[in-house]
C-alpha cells in the first residue's frame, strides 16, 4: 500500500512539472512572436526609416509584443511579402492595399490617416515650360506632347488617379512626348525631376508637395502646382486576417484602436503624427476603396 501510495505521489508531481514545462514553451513561444511591419517605399528612405523606427517602438510598447519594420524595395515587392505572409501589417496606397487584400482572403483595412478620407493629387509643371495653370479638368489636354513623368507604377495618387483623370480629358499615355510617361519612382523624385527640367510636368501626392515645401526642398521659383484632383480614399493600414491566432485573441481591435488612440498630449505619438503629415488615424473599411478598385480595373492594374 505504502508503495501504491508513493507512486501516485511521483506520478502525480511529475505530470505538474511536465504542465509547467509546457506552459513555460508556450509562453516563450509567444514571446517570440514579432509584429513584422512595413510600407509602401513612396518617399525618401531617410524618412521612412525615421517614421517607422518610432512607429515599431510605440507599437511595441502599446501592445506589449516585439515589432520589426522591414523596409522592401519597391511597391511590387510591398504586395508580394504581404501576399507570402512575410509581413503582418503593412502601410498601403489604395491601389497597392487593393493588390494585396485581393490575394489574401480574411486580410481587412483597419485605418487610415484623417487626411487620406479626401486625398488629393496635383500635377506641377516647370516654370520655364510653356505650361499655364489649368481650372477645367479637360484643360488637361494642353499636357499632350509634354516630357510628363508619374511616381511608381503601382502608386495610387503618382499614378493611378492621375492617369484617370487625363484619360478623362483624353488624354492617353501614348500622348506624351516620346509617346510614354516617365515613371520617377516615387513622389519625391517626381517633384526633383520636374523641378530640375528634366520633366516639364508631372503628377504626385499633394501631401508630399506640402511636406517638400515646408522643408523647403521644392523651389516655387522653378516649380509650381497646375491642377489638383478631386478627392478619393487613400493610403491606409492593412491586417493580415490571423493576427488574433497568432498573437492573443482580440489583437486585431487592440490595433485597430491603438492607432485611433494617437495623439498629440504623447511626445513620441505627436513625431509621429508629424512624420505621417496627420493629425489622427481614423477607422477604415475595405468598402471605402470600391470606387478605387472599379478605376484599377478600367486602367488595367488590378486583373
Amino acid at each position: 500500500m505504502r508503495q501504491a501510495s508513493k507512486l501516485i505521489k511521483f506520478t502525480k508531481i511529475a505530470i505538474a512539472l511536465l504542465s509547467i514545462f509546457n506552459l513555460s514553451n508556450i509562453c516563450s513561444l509567444k514571446a517570440e512572436e514579432v509584429l513584422r511591419i512595413g510600407a509602401i517605399p513612396d518617399q525618401n528612405p531617410e524618412h521612412l526609416n525615421r517614421l517607422y523606427k518610432l512607429l515599431s517602438s510605440e507599437l511595441s510598447e502599446q501592445l506589449n509584443v516585439q515589432v520589426r519594420y522591414k523596409p522592401v524595395t519597391n511597391y511590387a515587392a510591398a504586395v508580394t511579402a504581404f501576399r507570402t505572409g512575410n509581413l503582418d501589417l503593412v502601410w498601403f496606397g489604395a491601389l497597392t492595399g487593393i493588390q494585396a487584400r485581393l490575394q489574401i482572403k480574411g486580410s481587412k483595412v483597419i485605418a487610415q490617416r484623417d487626411i487620406d478620407e479626401k486625398f488629393h493629387s496635383i500635377f506641377i509643371a516647370n516654370k520655364k515650360s510653356s505650361i499655364q495653370k489649368i481650372n477645367n479638368i479637360n484643360d488637361l489636354k494642353t499636357l499632350k506632347g509634354k516630357r510628363f513623368t508619374f511616381g511608381s507604377e503601382s502608386s495610387t495618387s503618382g499614378r493611378l488617379m492621375p492617369q484617370y483623370f487625363l484619360n478623362k480629358a483624353g488624354v492617353q499615355l501614348k500622348d506624351f512626348k516620346g509617346a510614354s510617361p516617365g515613371f520617377s519612382g516615387s513622389h519625391d523624385s517626381t517633384l526633383m525631376l520636374v523641378q530640375s527640367g528634366s520633366y516639364e510636368a508631372g503628377a504626385l501626392s499633394e501631401e508630399v508637395w506640402k511636406r517638400n515645401l515646408e522643408i523647403g526642398r521644392a523651389d516655387p521659383s522653378k516649380v509650381f502646382v497646375i491642377w489638383k484632383t478631386p478627392s478619393y480614399h487613400n493610403y491606409h493600414w492593412l491586417a493580415q486576417g490571423n493576427l488574433d491566432k497568432k498573437f492573443r485573441k482580440g489583437f486585431t481591435k487592440e490595433l485597430t484602436n491603438v492607432f485611433l488612440s494617437f495623439n498629440e498630449k504623447s511626445k513620441k505619438q505627436k513625431q509621429v503624427l508629424e512624420l505621417f503629415s496627420a493629425k489622427k488615424f481614423i477607422i477604415s473599411t475595405n468598402e471605402n476603396y470600391n470606387k478605387i478598385e472599379k478605376v484599377g480595373r478600367k486602367i488595367g492594374k488590378i486583373k
